[in-house]
């Protein structure tokens, strides 16, 4: 990739130093040695210039650059009706008689540009409806087709989200609808107590993931005033927009599913980060309360998992070396089952059924 960027650039500066420098030798004006300097140093001039301009357009990608031809081609069409209707006017009235020829020009001009950037931009804000494409080529390889992500209120008020996309995980790929936006101002403004700290915490989610390098979380504008329902609305935009949903609200998961979106479960996605713990391997912990069978204990690790100590009722309160048993996965996440070492009853573990939907 270097080596072909480099033999790029060598050959652009070579076709600029030759074309500007044989123009300065071919024209009749001034000496023929120093037109050739000049062409050669403005042909190295003008090569710069272009490496310049190729660092700063380096973060875009054809993808951006198609959008932003079309939203010009629309801009050009949408300034050119402006004149042609001012045009019409200034035919069918007396304006042109009150006008001068410079006041009407400039007036053209200043509608032309108008149409111009109001077509440009209108395009940009909605390019995420916008699919670009031209018949048998194909600009992307399939590896770089990841879906974008959606984020919802539910996740942005959980702190884990930080953590997450400061991995670096969802570069490029997160998107905050601009009605959700909307939504937490209005908590903030008129909501009760409780609404209000909510959305203050997610808008303080949504200033840090601003400022999470090379993350680029962009704000879609789409909107549905139509649709009243939050969730709804976010599942119509991630169908349109062909984007996943992520969020920790449960409900929402079984609702998107239905509807065809597939969606990212922030608590199946701690439950399956946490650290496994094997059969046999010894650890320390604290036996916090006493469980549903007699003489069992229950504790926690750091991470939040439930472990379930056979003998462990007899040292609530008391950190105690256990052994571990087995590891069970139920709709609630992780537990650990374990045998305390201090107890004289090395028996098999009994009740973990009894704990499976807790």
């Amino acid at each position: 990739m270097n080596i072909s960027l480099a033999f790029t650039r060598l050959f652009f500066t070579i076709i600029s130093v030759f074309l500007i420098t044989t123009y300065l030798i071919s024209s009749p004006h001034g000496n023929m040695v120093t037109n050739a300097i000049i062409g050669v140093i403005s042909g190295l001039v003008f090569s710069v210039l272009l490496f310049a301009f190729d660092t700063i357009f380096r973060r875009f990608n054809l993808r951006s650059f198609n959008i932003a031809v079309v939203g010009l081609f629309l801009g050009y069409l949408m300034g050119q009706a402006l004149v042609i209707v001012f045009d019409a006017i200034l035919k069918i009235s007396a304006i042109s008689f009150t006008l001068s020829p410079t006041a009407i020009e400039m007036i053209e001009i200043a509608l032309f540009i108008f149409g111009t950037y109001l077509g440009t931009i209108m395009t940009l804000r909605s390019s995420d409806e916008l699919y670009v494409s031209i018949p048998f080529v194909k600009f992307a390889a399939t590896a770089q087709k990841k879906k974008d992500i959606l984020l919802d209120m539910s996740v942005l008020s959980d702190a884990r989200i930080i953590d997450l996309c400061a991995t670096g995980i969802l570069d490029h790929h997160l998107v905050v609808p601009r009605f959700l936006v909307k939504e937490l101002y209005s908590a903030v403004e008129g909501g009760d107590e409780q609404a209000k700290v909510r959305a203050k915490r997610c808008l303080d989610s949504i200033k840090k993931l601003e400022g999470v390098p090379h993350l680029e979380m962009r704000f879609n504008d789409t909107d549905f005033p139509e649709v009243k329902d939050q969730t709804s609305k976010l599942i119509r935009l991630a169908r349109l927009i062909d984007a996943n949903l992520i969020t920790a609200d449960i409900s929402r998961v079984q609702m998107a599913s239905i509807e065809g979106v597939k969606i990212i479960n922030m608590h199946s996605l701690s439950n399956a980060l946490k650290p496994l713990m094997q059969a046999g391997e010894y650890i320390k912990i604290k036996v916090q309360r006493y469980g549903k069978e007699p003489r069992q204990g229950v504790g926690y690790l750091e991470d939040g998992t439930m472990v379930v100590i056979n003998g462990g009722g007899d040292f609530i309160g008391q950190i105690i070396e256990v052994q571990v048993l087995s590891v069970k996965h139920t709709s609630s996440g992780r537990m650990i089952f374990c045998n305390a070492l201090e107890s004289e009853d090395g028996l098999p573990f009994e009740g973990e059924d009894d704990y499976h939907d807790d």
